[in-house]
Protein backbone atom coordinates (compact mmCIF):
# COMPACT_ATOMS: atom_id res chain seq x y z
CA UNK A 1 0.00 0.00 0.00
CA UNK A 2 1.42 2.92 -1.00
CA UNK A 3 1.90 6.03 1.39
CA UNK A 4 -0.90 8.43 2.00
CA UNK A 5 1.51 11.35 2.39
CA UNK A 6 1.33 13.83 -0.73
CA UNK A 7 3.64 15.86 0.31
CA UNK A 8 7.17 14.04 1.65
CA UNK A 9 10.41 15.17 3.40
CA UNK A 10 12.14 14.14 -0.10
CA UNK A 11 12.53 17.47 -1.48
CA UNK A 12 12.76 15.83 -5.37
CA UNK A 13 9.91 17.14 -7.38
CA UNK A 14 7.45 14.29 -7.83
CA UNK A 15 3.49 13.84 -9.50
CA UNK A 16 1.74 12.31 -6.25
CA UNK A 17 -0.16 15.68 -6.47
CA UNK A 18 -2.59 13.36 -9.21
CA UNK A 19 -3.44 10.98 -6.82
CA UNK A 20 -5.11 13.10 -4.33
CA UNK A 21 -8.73 12.46 -3.78
CA UNK A 22 -11.75 14.51 -4.49
CA UNK A 23 -12.36 17.23 -2.17
CA UNK A 24 -14.87 16.56 1.49
CA UNK A 25 -18.41 17.64 0.31
CA UNK A 26 -17.64 20.90 2.66
CA UNK A 27 -14.71 21.74 0.99
CA UNK A 28 -15.60 21.54 -2.84
CA UNK A 29 -15.30 24.15 -5.89
CA UNK A 30 -16.99 24.49 -8.85
CA UNK A 31 -17.75 27.27 -11.18
CA UNK A 32 -18.77 24.97 -13.77
CA UNK A 33 -22.50 25.50 -15.02
CA UNK A 34 -24.90 22.93 -13.84
CA UNK A 35 -22.52 21.67 -11.14
CA UNK A 36 -24.03 21.81 -7.44
CA UNK A 37 -22.42 24.74 -6.14
CA UNK A 38 -20.33 24.83 -2.56
CA UNK A 39 -23.12 27.38 -1.45
CA UNK A 40 -25.82 24.62 -2.49
CA UNK A 41 -24.31 21.97 -0.83
CA UNK A 42 -23.11 24.02 2.15
CA UNK A 43 -27.11 24.90 2.29
CA UNK A 44 -28.02 21.49 1.84
CA UNK A 45 -26.40 20.13 4.99
CA UNK A 46 -27.34 22.17 7.66
CA UNK A 47 -28.96 21.19 10.19
CA UNK A 48 -31.55 23.26 10.78
CA UNK A 49 -32.80 23.32 14.16
CA UNK A 50 -36.76 24.09 15.83
CA UNK A 51 -35.71 27.66 17.40
CA UNK A 52 -33.76 28.74 14.03
CA UNK A 53 -37.17 27.61 11.82
CA UNK A 54 -39.52 30.12 13.87
CA UNK A 55 -36.95 32.77 14.43
CA UNK A 56 -35.77 32.81 10.61
CA UNK A 57 -39.82 32.76 10.16
CA UNK A 58 -40.40 35.58 12.53
CA UNK A 59 -37.49 37.61 10.42
CA UNK A 60 -39.48 37.24 6.87
CA UNK A 61 -42.69 37.98 7.97
CA UNK A 62 -41.35 41.22 10.00
CA UNK A 63 -38.99 42.02 6.97
CA UNK A 64 -36.41 42.35 9.72
CA UNK A 65 -33.00 41.51 9.99
CA UNK A 66 -31.98 38.21 12.16
CA UNK A 67 -28.96 39.03 14.49
CA UNK A 68 -27.29 35.19 14.61
CA UNK A 69 -25.10 35.14 17.63
CA UNK A 70 -22.70 32.25 19.12
CA UNK A 71 -19.43 31.08 18.86
CA UNK A 72 -17.08 30.39 15.72
CA UNK A 73 -17.67 26.92 14.10
CA UNK A 74 -21.62 26.86 15.35
CA UNK A 75 -23.50 27.58 11.70
CA UNK A 76 -23.96 30.99 12.27
CA UNK A 77 -22.86 32.11 7.92
CA UNK A 78 -24.59 28.36 7.02
CA UNK A 79 -27.69 29.24 7.83
CA UNK A 80 -27.49 32.00 5.39
CA UNK A 81 -27.13 29.64 2.65
CA UNK A 82 -29.68 27.04 4.10
CA UNK A 83 -32.09 29.72 3.72
CA UNK A 84 -31.02 30.44 0.17
CA UNK A 85 -30.88 26.94 -0.97
CA UNK A 86 -34.56 25.87 0.63
CA UNK A 87 -35.81 28.95 -0.58
CA UNK A 88 -33.93 29.19 -4.20
CA UNK A 89 -33.20 33.07 -3.84
CA UNK A 90 -30.08 32.64 -5.69
CA UNK A 91 -26.74 33.70 -4.46
CA UNK A 92 -26.09 34.76 -1.26
CA UNK A 93 -24.83 38.59 -1.05
CA UNK A 94 -22.14 38.41 1.53
CA UNK A 95 -19.91 41.58 3.11
CA UNK A 96 -16.97 40.32 5.52
CA UNK A 97 -16.71 43.09 7.71
CA UNK A 98 -13.25 44.54 8.98
CA UNK A 99 -12.75 47.35 11.73
CA UNK A 100 -12.02 49.57 8.81
CA UNK A 101 -15.74 48.62 6.88
CA UNK A 102 -17.75 52.03 6.05
CA UNK A 103 -21.92 51.74 5.46
CA UNK A 104 -20.74 53.38 1.82
CA UNK A 105 -18.42 50.63 0.89
CA UNK A 106 -21.22 47.93 1.48
CA UNK A 107 -23.92 50.41 -0.78
CA UNK A 108 -21.60 51.59 -3.46
CA UNK A 109 -18.12 52.06 -4.40
CA UNK A 110 -16.85 55.25 -7.16
CA UNK A 111 -13.40 54.69 -8.85
CA UNK A 112 -12.90 58.78 -8.90
CA UNK A 113 -9.39 58.68 -9.73
CA UNK A 114 -9.78 55.99 -12.36
CA UNK A 115 -12.88 58.52 -14.11
CA UNK A 116 -10.60 61.51 -14.20
CA UNK A 117 -8.17 59.80 -15.41
CA UNK A 118 -10.17 58.30 -18.35
CA UNK A 119 -11.66 62.32 -18.83
CA UNK A 120 -8.84 63.85 -19.04
CA UNK A 121 -6.87 60.68 -21.69
CA UNK A 122 -10.40 61.12 -23.84
CA UNK A 123 -10.86 64.99 -23.93
CA UNK A 124 -6.64 65.51 -25.18
CA UNK A 125 -7.18 62.61 -27.53
CA UNK A 126 -10.50 64.93 -28.98
CA UNK A 127 -8.64 67.89 -28.64
CA UNK A 128 -5.83 66.82 -30.33
CA UNK A 129 -8.22 65.19 -33.66
CA UNK A 130 -10.66 68.31 -33.71
CA UNK A 131 -8.05 70.77 -33.52
CA UNK A 132 -6.69 69.12 -36.97
CA UNK A 133 -10.40 69.87 -38.38
CA UNK A 134 -10.66 73.73 -37.17
CA UNK A 135 -13.23 72.88 -34.12
CA UNK A 136 -14.27 75.67 -31.95
CA UNK A 137 -13.90 75.47 -28.27
CA UNK A 138 -17.43 75.72 -27.57
CA UNK A 139 -18.17 72.17 -29.34
CA UNK A 140 -15.05 70.74 -27.56
CA UNK A 141 -16.64 71.94 -24.29
CA UNK A 142 -20.06 70.15 -25.48
CA UNK A 143 -18.47 67.03 -26.29
CA UNK A 144 -16.72 67.15 -22.73
CA UNK A 145 -19.69 67.83 -21.09
CA UNK A 146 -21.29 64.60 -22.86
CA UNK A 147 -18.80 62.35 -22.14
CA UNK A 148 -18.16 63.12 -18.43
CA UNK A 149 -22.28 62.35 -18.09
CA UNK A 150 -22.54 58.87 -20.71
CA UNK A 151 -19.46 57.69 -18.88
CA UNK A 152 -20.04 57.78 -15.09
CA UNK A 153 -21.13 54.46 -14.98
CA UNK A 154 -18.45 52.74 -15.59
CA UNK A 155 -16.77 53.80 -12.68
CA UNK A 156 -19.81 52.75 -9.66
CA UNK A 157 -19.96 49.75 -8.62
CA UNK A 158 -23.15 48.45 -6.23
CA UNK A 159 -21.78 46.69 -2.57
CA UNK A 160 -23.60 43.93 -1.39
CA UNK A 161 -26.06 46.01 0.86
CA UNK A 162 -26.47 48.33 -2.28
CA UNK A 163 -26.80 44.79 -4.73
CA UNK A 164 -29.06 43.46 -2.27
CA UNK A 165 -31.64 46.33 -2.10
CA UNK A 166 -31.37 46.54 -5.94
CA UNK A 167 -32.40 42.91 -6.97
CA UNK A 168 -34.67 42.33 -4.24
CA UNK A 169 -37.61 41.96 -6.62
CA UNK A 170 -41.52 41.55 -5.22
CA UNK A 171 -41.93 38.72 -2.94
CA UNK A 172 -38.35 37.59 -3.99
CA UNK A 173 -35.97 39.06 -1.34
CA UNK A 174 -32.33 38.59 -1.99
CA UNK A 175 -30.01 36.57 1.00
CA UNK A 176 -27.65 39.77 2.54
CA UNK A 177 -25.29 38.02 5.09
CA UNK A 178 -23.33 40.63 6.95
CA UNK A 179 -20.58 38.62 8.71
CA UNK A 180 -18.81 39.14 11.52
CA UNK A 181 -20.45 42.59 12.68
CA UNK A 182 -18.97 42.40 16.04
CA UNK A 183 -15.91 43.65 13.89
CA UNK A 184 -17.17 46.82 12.82
CA UNK A 185 -16.53 50.36 13.76
CA UNK A 186 -18.96 51.43 16.95
CA UNK A 187 -20.86 53.51 14.47
CA UNK A 188 -21.34 51.05 11.45
CA UNK A 189 -24.60 49.17 13.38
CA UNK A 190 -25.93 52.27 14.04
CA UNK A 191 -25.53 54.15 10.25
CA UNK A 192 -27.41 50.61 8.90
CA UNK A 193 -30.74 51.66 11.06
CA UNK A 194 -31.90 54.19 8.22
CA UNK A 195 -30.88 51.80 5.82
CA UNK A 196 -32.75 49.02 7.54
CA UNK A 197 -35.89 51.43 8.34
CA UNK A 198 -36.43 53.44 5.02
CA UNK A 199 -35.07 50.77 2.57
CA UNK A 200 -33.89 53.06 0.28
CA UNK A 201 -30.60 55.33 -0.45
CA UNK A 202 -28.99 57.86 -2.48
CA UNK A 203 -26.10 57.11 -4.89
CA UNK A 204 -24.59 61.11 -4.71
CA UNK A 205 -22.47 60.91 -7.79
CA UNK A 206 -25.74 59.97 -9.44
CA UNK A 207 -28.06 62.05 -7.90
CA UNK A 208 -26.29 65.34 -8.63
CA UNK A 209 -27.21 64.79 -12.31
CA UNK A 210 -30.57 63.00 -12.40
CA UNK A 211 -31.78 66.16 -14.55
CA UNK A 212 -29.22 65.87 -17.28
CA UNK A 213 -29.38 62.08 -16.90
CA UNK A 214 -31.96 60.01 -15.43
CA UNK A 215 -30.70 56.97 -15.82
CA UNK A 216 -27.16 55.51 -15.53
CA UNK A 217 -26.45 52.21 -16.20
CA UNK A 218 -24.00 50.69 -13.48
CA UNK A 219 -22.45 47.53 -12.10
CA UNK A 220 -23.57 45.65 -9.29
CA UNK A 221 -21.59 43.35 -6.98
CA UNK A 222 -22.07 40.42 -9.30
CA UNK A 223 -21.00 42.41 -12.14
CA UNK A 224 -24.04 42.63 -14.17
CA UNK A 225 -25.53 45.74 -15.53
CA UNK A 226 -28.31 47.35 -14.00
CA UNK A 227 -30.57 51.09 -14.47
CA UNK A 228 -30.08 53.16 -11.90
CA UNK A 229 -32.46 55.95 -11.69
CA UNK A 230 -32.40 59.46 -10.83
CA UNK A 231 -29.66 58.15 -8.64
CA UNK A 232 -31.84 56.56 -5.98
CA UNK A 233 -32.18 52.40 -5.30
CA UNK A 234 -35.68 51.46 -3.13
CA UNK A 235 -35.75 47.43 -2.65
CA UNK A 236 -39.39 45.68 -3.96
CA UNK A 237 -38.72 43.51 -0.87
CA UNK A 238 -36.92 44.25 2.35
CA UNK A 239 -33.70 41.38 1.39
CA UNK A 240 -33.65 38.85 4.02
CA UNK A 241 -30.12 40.47 6.13
CA UNK A 242 -28.48 37.53 8.56
CA UNK A 243 -25.84 39.81 10.46
CA UNK A 244 -23.19 37.50 12.51
CA UNK A 245 -22.01 38.05 15.53
CA UNK A 246 -18.81 36.00 17.61
CA UNK A 247 -19.77 38.26 20.50
CA UNK A 248 -16.60 39.89 20.90
CA UNK A 249 -18.81 43.17 21.37
CA UNK A 250 -21.97 44.52 22.47
CA UNK A 251 -24.32 46.51 20.26
CA UNK A 252 -26.45 49.57 21.03
CA UNK A 253 -29.73 49.18 22.23
CA UNK A 254 -31.62 50.84 18.91
CA UNK A 255 -30.10 48.25 16.55
CA UNK A 256 -30.86 45.14 18.99
CA UNK A 257 -34.04 46.39 18.64
CA UNK A 258 -34.81 46.31 15.09
CA UNK A 259 -33.43 43.03 14.84
CA UNK A 260 -34.56 39.32 15.61
CA UNK A 261 -31.79 37.29 17.41
CA UNK A 262 -30.91 34.11 17.35
CA UNK A 263 -28.09 32.51 19.60
CA UNK A 264 -26.81 29.05 18.13
CA UNK A 265 -25.18 26.81 20.37
CA UNK A 266 -22.86 24.02 20.54
CA UNK A 267 -24.31 21.30 18.61
CA UNK A 268 -25.33 18.47 21.20
CA UNK A 269 -24.80 14.93 20.72
CA UNK A 270 -27.63 14.07 18.30
CA UNK A 271 -27.29 16.85 16.19
CA UNK A 272 -23.37 16.15 15.96
CA UNK A 273 -24.45 12.97 14.26
CA UNK A 274 -27.22 14.24 11.87
CA UNK A 275 -24.15 16.86 10.70
CA UNK A 276 -21.38 13.92 10.09
CA UNK A 277 -24.37 11.72 8.32
CA UNK A 278 -25.52 14.68 6.08
CA UNK A 279 -21.13 15.15 5.25
CA UNK A 280 -20.51 11.19 4.81
CA UNK A 281 -24.27 10.08 3.31
CA UNK A 282 -22.62 8.11 1.04
CA UNK A 283 -20.88 5.48 3.89
CA UNK A 284 -23.95 4.26 5.36
CA UNK A 285 -21.33 2.83 8.17
CA UNK A 286 -19.74 6.76 9.09
CA UNK A 287 -21.35 6.71 12.25
CA UNK A 288 -20.06 3.26 13.73
CA UNK A 289 -16.40 4.31 11.77
CA UNK A 290 -16.98 7.98 13.32
CA UNK A 291 -18.13 6.86 17.02
CA UNK A 292 -14.55 7.12 18.83
CA UNK A 293 -13.50 10.49 16.85
CA UNK A 294 -17.20 12.15 17.68
CA UNK A 295 -16.45 11.29 21.46
CA UNK A 296 -13.08 12.32 21.64
CA UNK A 297 -14.21 15.49 20.49
CA UNK A 298 -17.35 15.31 22.52
CA UNK A 299 -14.42 15.53 25.37
CA UNK A 300 -12.36 17.72 24.20
CA UNK A 301 -14.78 20.38 24.12
CA UNK A 302 -15.41 20.49 27.58
CA UNK A 303 -11.92 21.77 27.87
CA UNK A 304 -12.23 23.99 25.05
CA UNK A 305 -13.58 25.70 22.01
CA UNK A 306 -13.73 23.24 18.93
CA UNK A 307 -15.33 23.92 15.67
CA UNK A 308 -17.76 21.24 13.90
CA UNK A 309 -15.68 21.43 10.77
CA UNK A 310 -12.91 20.28 12.60
CA UNK A 311 -14.38 17.30 13.72
CA UNK A 312 -15.30 17.09 9.79
CA UNK A 313 -12.03 17.23 9.04
CA UNK A 314 -10.71 14.55 11.81
CA UNK A 315 -13.51 11.86 10.09
CA UNK A 316 -12.97 12.70 6.36
CA UNK A 317 -8.60 12.12 6.97
CA UNK A 318 -9.01 8.83 9.89
CA UNK A 319 -11.58 7.15 8.46
CA UNK A 320 -10.57 6.50 4.38
CA UNK A 321 -9.46 3.14 3.86
CA UNK A 322 -6.44 4.42 1.57
CA UNK A 323 -4.68 5.91 4.59
CA UNK A 324 -3.51 3.34 6.56
CA UNK A 325 -0.16 4.19 7.89
CA UNK A 326 -0.83 7.52 9.28
CA UNK A 327 -0.56 7.96 12.71
CA UNK A 328 -4.10 8.77 13.41
CA UNK A 329 -3.88 9.87 17.54
CA UNK A 330 -1.02 12.14 16.73
CA UNK A 331 -3.17 13.45 13.72
CA UNK A 332 -6.59 14.28 15.37
CA UNK A 333 -4.86 16.04 18.70
CA UNK A 334 -3.25 18.24 16.12
CA UNK A 335 -6.45 19.03 13.83
CA UNK A 336 -8.26 19.53 17.02
CA UNK A 337 -7.09 22.59 18.76
CA UNK A 338 -8.89 24.82 20.55
CA UNK A 339 -10.03 28.12 18.80
CA UNK A 340 -8.15 30.27 21.60
CA UNK A 341 -5.27 31.90 21.81
CA UNK A 342 -3.21 30.29 24.42
CA UNK A 343 0.46 28.94 23.09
Amino acid sequence: MKDWKIFKKESEPHHDIERLPPAPSWRSFSSTKGEVTEEAKRGATFQIRDEEVELVNAALYLRRPLLVEGQPGTGKTSLAYAIAHQLQLGKVLRWNITTRSTLTEGLYSYDAVGRLQSIRKQDQDYQNLEGERGKTSHQTSDHQERHQLDDIGKYVRLGAVGTAFYQSQEKKPRVLLIDEIDKSDIDLPNNLLHIFEEGTFDIPELARIKKQQPVVTVFTSENEEVSIEEGRIACKAFPFVILTSNGERDFPPPFLRRCIRLTMPEPDPERLKKIVQAHFKEDKDILEKAKPIIEKYQESQKKGQLATDQLLNVIYLVTRSDFPEMDKDKLVTSLLQYLSNVL
